[in-house]
């Protein structure tokens, strides 16, 4: 829906961004053996439709072309090793700090989805009205989650959506139109990317490249942080065969400017299989083989994943308008439980450790970006070690790193 409103065919991005989440999820499980999935990423598709061809008036092939190019870019940052470099000089309270971070992020989100909480033009954020029928949709899926957790029952998040479907069925949220179809066709998005039509739009092209790129880079690297830690996947601050995941990612979202879609990420929402009992490997590839299935299980899968829109008056006179997912929203709020323990191996007592890993966990949610938090972290452990004569203790990539972030914020908002 996001990228049909920059004018490309719906269903043929469907079909795209299925191919590519399954291919990084697959190549993920069989290179790394990490029970991590990888998909377009939700934010970076805002960033494709509103900001670079909305704002900035590129057309739909142009950003294709440029989500390629930063997929190339990623890809042949391999070579060096660099992009695993970045993992490895990450502080260990920053890693942490990811894991909580994303944590409370997909906390807040699945409160939204499930109608616990809503926009509020006093706030930013209120309770939501208790009475909605996705409200009772999700409670009950998190009731059961919540249970089954507690009694150490195994497929507690998979008996909640169940519990969650059933309820949203009875109440008429959640209708079933048929079980199989066959898929859209690819061909109106596939090979259509513009290199030449990019190139000519002058040296901005680099800083469309360059974000696309910075925020595929910090989000995976945050992902592999935060759900390898959740798995048990660090060794002495350490994710060992972190380069293989992430050339995983890169290949896949050169793949996705190909066949027509956005970057492709390491997905967050991993976290729930991890809690579901996954730790290696074959979760992502069953995943990614799922993701195949679903261009035929569509009606199953619009199903599971039904909508519910919601407006409301937010004090201002404005009317908000929002779509929930009352079904998979409580697994949200479940797993970010979990991910929340990570604080403890933060170190509280050193300001210059605790003031920006506490940055970083806030800030994510806040903004609802893995990326920002990271990047104010980077930059408040840089500054602050600099400050307290410490800067010996901060890694040369980290300082490059909050260096460019800073001149991000400056010179380029996306």
């Amino acid at each position: 829906m996001i990228l049909g409103a920059a004018g490309m065919d719906r269903g043929a991005v469907l079909v795209a961004t299925s191919l590519t989440a399954a291919l990084c999820s697959v190549l993920i499980g069989l290179l790394a053996n990490y029970p991590i999935a990888g998909a377009p990423g939700m934010g970076h598709n805002a960033f494709f439709a509103f900001t670079v061809c909305g704002v900035l008036g590129y057309s739909w092939q142009q950003a294709l072309a440029a989500v390629f190019l930063s997929g190339v870019l990623f890809t042949a940052l391999a070579a060096v090793g660099f992009r695993a470099a970045i993992v490895d000089a990450m502080p260990t309270s920053l890693k942490q700090a990811i894991a909580a971070g994303i944590g409370l992020l997909i906390t807040l989100l699945g409160l939204e989805w499930g109608g616990i909480v809503q926009a509020s033009g006093a706030t930013l954020l209120q309770l939501g009205d208790l009475r909605r029928p996705a409200v009772a949709v999700s409670g009950v899926g998190f009731l059961v989650m919540a249970v089954l957790t507690a009694r150490r029952a195994r497929g507690a998040i998979l008996f909640g959506l169940v519990g969650a479907l059933a309820t949203a069925w009875w109440l008429g949220l959640a209708p079933i139109e048929g079980i199989v179809q066959l898929p859209p066709s690819l061909a109106p998005t596939a090979f259509h990317m513009d290199l030449a039509g990019l190139a000519q739009r002058g040296p901005g092209v680099l800083a469309i490249v360059f974000v696309f790129f910075l925020t595929d880079l910090f989000d995976t690297v945050g992902t592999l942080v935060g759900v390898g830690a959740q798995a048990g996947l660090l060794r002495a601050g350490r994710l060992p065969r972190a380069e293989r995941a992430l050339l995983a990612d890169a290949v896949s979202t050169a793949l996705a400017g190909v066949l027509g879609t956005s970057t492709v990420t390491a997905y967050v929402e991993s976290a729930a299989g991890v809690a579901a009992g996954g730790r290696t490997g074959l979760t992502a590839v069953t995943t990614g083989l799922l993701m195949l299935s679903g261009l035929f299980l569509l009606p199953i899968v619009q199903t599971v994943s039904a909508s519910v829109p919601v407006a409301w008056e937010i004090g201002t006179g404005t009317r908000l308008t929002f779509v929930q997912y009352p079904i998979v929203a409580p697994a949200l709020v479940l797993v970010g439980t979990f991910m929340l323990s990570a604080v403890r191996e933060i170190v509280w007592d050193d300001p210059t450790e605790a003031i920006p890993a506490f940055l970083t966990l806030v800030l994510m949610p806040a903004t609802f970006s893995i990326t920002e938090g990271i990047a104010f972290g980077f930059i408040a452990y840089a500054g602050l070690k600099l400050a307290t004569g410490r800067a010996r203790e901060v890694h040369w990539i980290v300082a490059v790193f909050a260096t460019l972030f800073l001149l991000r914020y400056a010179f380029f908002r996306p």
